[in-house]
Parts: C-alpha cells; structure tokens; sequence
C-alpha cells in the first residue's frame, strides 16, 4: 500500500512540474509598435499581442492599395476611372455603401464623383495655373458629378458618362485604420491604437495600463508653416476619429482663399467659417466621411448632419474674427467616455 501511495505521489508531481512548464510556456502578451509612411501620410500602429503583427498589417496596406489606391495604376478604384473592365471587391464594396449612405444622409454634401472637380482646382500642383477657372468651366465638369450618375451592380461600376471619375481620399484613411484594426482584432488583439494620417481607432488600453491619448489638433490660419499645436487632448478605450481640416491645404487665387474642400452640389471650394470638423463614429471610415461633410456645410448644418446620423458626434472649430471657438454636438462628452 505504502509502494502504492509513493507511486502515486509521483505520478502527482510529474503532473504538477508538467502543467507549471506549461504555463511557463504560455505565449507572452507585449506591446509592439509601428510606424512610418503610408499613402502618402504617416502611420503609428501600437498593439498589444503575442507576436509581432507587422507581416499582417503590411498585407491590409497591400490590400487597400490594390483595391482603392488613385496613385496604384493597378488598383480596383484606378480601373473604374479608367473605365477599364474590373471587378470590385469587398474592400472597394465597404467604401462604396458607406460612401451612398452619407451622400444621401448630407443631401449630396459628401459625393465621391467630385474628382474632376478636384483635378480642375489642382491641389498640389503650381496656383497659377488656375487663376483662370471661370464658372462655364465648373458648370461644364458637373455635368458629369453626382453620385446619381453611378452604380454598383454585380461587382462593377456602372457609369451614365465615361467621364465620372471617383475619388476615394475623403475616406481612404479612416477606411484603412478600420482594415488594420480589423486584423488586430482576428490576431485576439484587445488594446490597440492604429492612427494614419490622423483618422484613429482606438481600443482597450496602453502600454502603461492607462486610456489612449488623442490630440485634437488647433487651427493655424495666422502662421503658416508654424508648428501645429493641439486644442485640447482626449482621453480614450474605445474610439473611432477622423478630423477634416480648411486650413493647410489651400491656395489664393487673387485675392480670394481657395479651400482644398471642393463643394461638390456648387463645384466650388466652400467659403465660410467652419475650420475644423473632428467627428467620432461607429467606425473610422463613416466618421471620416461625416468629417468631410462637415466641413461642406458649415457649422450649423454640420450640427444637424451629426443629430441626424444618430450614431456620431463632433467637435468642430470655428473662426471668429481673430480668435477660434469650439463648438461641440450635445452627445460630445458621451461618445469621447
């Protein structure tokens, strides 16, 4: 019996020393980060996880570049402008239904047919080559405007007019911070950060077991080139943000300031007050898009635009005289807990 007990009393230790190896080889949670260039902007992906995911996150880049790059001569988006035969994908499906739900929830405000009129004002490339644009010019590129004008049927584009040209930009990067969070989370990754270009979607907590910090960026319309400073800084575990912005990218043509924010129901870049529209949402892509919406209609319609999404809410940044007012949607403080 005593040989018996010894025996068993062995047994139960090699179990023990068995399961304690066991845990001692558990895979390991660590924090990683990423950072660098990416469709022309920055990137700053950090992640808690087993292993590093950069492989992966690599590859949701690789995929939204082939599916709805302008740059990418091969891409899904590049194919449809060229009016050359292409089959959609998921990828470019997700924008495409996004991008029919704002259009039709801001009365046109946000339509991604505006790329012609984009190209007319030619941001990016020498001013002078457009002081010249007249209104029989932008009359003529919206005829071929208007969300109205295409349609997605069976995995193609369908064009009334060849000559309807789609740009993705005013979603690409919300769309892209929801892709690569998207593979975090297949990865069982519960606290992440992955911002490009400023469109951020946030989760969980950091690396020192506090809420993710975001800035929101202040407005600089005195100071150009100055560096930027932030309006006020978030505390976050569960965020998806995108901000659109009248002040860096525009241009004088005379007299008059020319917004890269091109009115697509007018064809013309918007003139009013409304600086900065920074908008949180159910994912990254709808607040980028609903951001750019904003910035199209101003303050006030903005407010209403935000009230009737039912599912956002914003922080907009308005110029008065020589001083900046933040203005908030009443569920502000709500989303941003």
């Amino acid at each position: 019996m005593n040989k018996r007990k010894t025996i068993g009393a062995l047994i139960g230790v090699a179990i023990c020393a068995i399961l304690i190896w066991g845990l001692d080889e558990a895979p390991k949670l660590s924090y990683y980060s990423h950072h660098g260039k990416v469709f022309g902007t920055y990137y700053n992906i950090r992640y808690e996880a087993t292993q590093d995911l950069e492989d992966s996150i690599r590859a949701a880049f690789t995929e939204f570049d082939n599916s709805l790059s302008l740059f990418n001569p091969s891409s899904i988006l590049s194919a449809v402008n060229d009016n050359r035969d292409t089959v959609t994908n998921a990828a470019f499906e997700t924008m495409w239904a996004e991008a029919e739900r704002v259009y039709l929830l801001s009365g046109g405000a946000f339509d991604i047919t505006v790329a012609p009129l984009v190209k007319a004002f030619g941001f990016g490339r020498k001013r002078d080559q457009y002081a010249a644009i007249s209104s029989h010019t932008i009359d003529s590129l919206r005829a071929f405007v208007g969300f109205e004008k295409v349609q997605l049927v069976d995995h193609q584009v369908i064009k009334t007019d060849p000559r309807v040209q789609i740009d993705g930009g005013a979603v690409a990067k919300g769309q892209a911070c929801d892709m690569v969070a998207a593979v975090l989370r297949a990865h069982g990754c519960e606290n992440y950060l992955v911002d490009i270009g400023g469109e951020v979607v946030a989760h969980g907590i950091n690396a020192k077991g506090d809420p993710w910090h975001i800035g929101i960026t202040k407005p600089n319309i005195n100071n150009e080139g100055a560096q930027d400073e932030l309006e006020k800084i978030i505390e976050v575990t569960d965020i998806c943000m995108a901000t659109s912005g009248n002040y860096r990218n525009f241009y004088y043509d005379g007299a008059e300031r020319r917004s890269h924010t091109i009115d697509p129901r007018t064809g013309w870049p918007v003139q009013h007050s409304l600086l900065s529209a920074t908008v949180v949402s159910s994912t990254c892509m709808r607040a980028d898009a609903l951001a750019t919406a904003c910035m199209v209609l101003g303050a006030e319609e903005a407010l209403d635009l935000i009230d009737r999404a039912g599912d956002a809410a914003c922080y907009l940044i308005v110029a008065q005289a020589d001083s900046l007012t933040a203005i908030c949607s009443p569920n502000w403080i709500e989303f941003i807990k």
